[in-house]
């Protein structure tokens, strides 16, 4: 089983998972090493507290890696939500904790959060979509402290039509933008397996987005499943190597003192 590289526990304010019933999910797998990435959205207006508790996280994350060193090679990470004001903060944080990896995520534009319908009002779905992958492209050319950008078309999971009327080619100005800037800044992008539960049928992003990625040049790619319970740990990672062999990538990237590493899939 590949590694998952994007998973939550009770550490993050949306999920109640203890942390070693995810670790021992993840053996029972048959995975030989993974990376917990727990929320921390600074500095945002929201009814759940996604402020990480970042001592009590590394404490308890050092602990665990102990622990479980001869079952499991336990990577530490942290999905940082991506606001342009923040990062001098996102300095600090990153040099003042020992982090393998760091996903950049957009969860939340003009201080709403993407995922409530709030976001949608007063805005067609493709207006929306657009402000959300503007919001993204601002993040990702002005923050530089995050190693790959997590689930890029994160919006169209809470769109009203979902995935429907959304593809590639009628975002494509913007989403070329987005990946020319990550790359340019040697970042990664992630192939985040949640949409396959969320209604959208495909990846975030999915396939198009994927393969587009890669004719740009983009190399740095990890595989996630965006797990807040452990049953969704590892969910439909064979769909995820698949379709990464299909648009043209033979290896996945895992992380360790944030340095890529790249293993045949």
């Amino acid at each position: 089983m590949l590694p998952d590289y994007h998973f939550h526990t009770i550490f993050s304010g949306d999920s109640d998972t203890p942390v070693r019933e995810q670790l021992d999910q993840a053996i029972l797998l048959g995975m030989k090493s993974l990376c917990v990435t727990d929320h921390h959205d600074f500095d945002v207006d929201s009814p759940i507290d996604f402020n990480l508790n970042l001592d009590r996280y590394f404490e308890t994350m050092i602990g665990l890696r102990e622990e479980y060193k001869n079952r499991l090679d336990l990577r530490i990470g942290i999905e940082l939500g991506l606001q342009t004001h923040l990062e001098e903060y996102f300095k600090d944080l990153e040099s003042a904790y020992p982090l393998d990896f760091v996903i950049g995520s957009t969860h939340f534009v003009d201080g709403k959060d993407a995922a409530y319908s709030e976001f949608f009002q007063g805005r067609t779905e493709e207006e929306a979509y657009l402000h959300y992958f503007q919001v993204t492209l601002d993040n990702v050319k002005n923050v530089s402290t995050y190693d790959v950008a997590g689930h890029l078309d994160y919006i169209v999971r809470y769109g009203p039509n979902k995935a429907d009327f959304y593809n590639y080619h009628t975002y494509q100005d913007i989403i070329d933008e987005i990946l020319k800037a990550i790359i340019e800044k040697g970042k990664g992008i992630e192939c985040n397996t949640a949409g396959f539960r969320k209604g959208i049928h495909q990846s975030n992003p999915g396939q198009e987005v994927l393969k587009r990625y890669k004719e740009l040049g983009g190399e740095i790619i990890t595989i996630g499943s965006d797990a807040h319970v452990s049953k969704d740990l590892g969910a439909d990672f064979i769909k995820a190597k698949e379709l990464l062999r299909l648009v043209g990538f033979d290896y996945y990237t895992e992380f360790k003192e944030r340095r890529p590493e790249f293993k045949p899939l």
